[in-house]
């Protein structure tokens, strides 16, 4: 028996929200890289790894299984296995954030970005499908092959572009851009990817096990937005990379007139201070 899969339940309102929250992440996302390459050591990991939170975490994972909460089966109730779930937000975070670090630390050459994006591409690729295998039905589940190539062709070339922004966009305009294209792209491999599934419902329907989306899914995306929002606020009370370079410009010009300061003294030392008349009328009524 072929199901009827509807994957707009509820209308324009989970692709639209899904969106929303994938563009969100981008957007702080790209921050974060763009504070990132203006910090080092320590605190340039720091910053990257939020960055693979917010790009990863809710730009890819909770735009998943927000668009995800519209997706029904006729036929049969869906429910999530709570393990995988929880290790597809863990895949799409560390292969972004792996992604971030190949590209970051490359220095902007061509392999590590085409490496990068192949990498974190083909993991969130595997992020998307294994969230989909999260899913417990009392159906059976196929895939058009063809179809799944396109989206994991869609998934590289979007983490690659992705990756790309994160190394020339720094304004916050292109910034806002940049995550408005990486929204779309991330939706679109999403619903290329559920495009590519079909479910026949079992003759005899049995018991699904697993847990609810409301019960499971709804508080995890809270949190993790939560968490993006935290960062959100760091980001806004950090210093820009334009005034963190400010900030830099100042410093060495203050650096270089002192040195010129002591140069100068060196060159051209002071005058010796004359001696005060009658100081001097005294010393030689002492030499005689």
């Amino acid at each position: 028996m072929t199901s009827a899969v509807n994957h707009f339940t509820y209308g324009l309102l989970t692709p639209l929200l899904a969106y929303v929250m994938s563009c969100i992440g981008s957007m702080l996302g790209l921050r974060l890289t763009a504070q990132a390459h203006a910090s080092r050591g320590g605190s340039r990991v720091r910053w990257l790894l939020g960055a693979a939170i917010s790009i990863g975490g809710t730009g890819i994972w909770v735009m998943h299984f927000i668009a995800m909460m519209g997706f029904e089966v006729e036929g049969t109730q869906i429910k999530y296995d709570v393990w995988l779930t929880v290790a597809s937000a863990v895949v799409a975070i560390v292969v972004v954030g792996t992604g971030l670090l190949l590209v970051s630390y490359g220095g902007g050459r061509v392999p590590a970005l085409l490496g990068g994006g192949l990498l974190t591409g083909l993991g969130v690729a595997s992020m998307h499908y294994l969230g989909m295998y999260a899913m417990n039905m009392s159906a059976h589940v196929s895939y058009d092959r063809i179809t799944v190539a396109v989206s994991v062709a869609i998934a590289v070339v979007a983490a690659t572009v992705a990756l790309w922004f994160t190394l020339r966009v720094k304004k916050p305009v292109w910034i806002t851009l940049a995550a408005l294209v990486m929204g779309v792209a991330v939706s679109g491999m999403h619903y290329t990817g559920m495009y590519a599934m079909h479910v026949t419902i079992d003759a005899e329907p049995g018991m699904v096990g697993g847990a609810d989306a409301l019960d499971f899914l709804v508080p995890l995306m809270t949190v993790i937005s939560l968490i993006t929002l935290t960062m959100l606020l760091m980001v806004i009370l950090s210093p820009s990379e334009e005034e963190l370079h400010e900030d830099a410009e100042l410093v060495a010009k203050l650096e270089l007139r002192r040195r010129t300061t002591q140069q100068q003294q060196l060159v051209y030392p002071a005058p010796a201070m004359p001696v005060p008349q009658p100081r001097r009328q005294a010393m030689q009524s002492r030499r005689r």
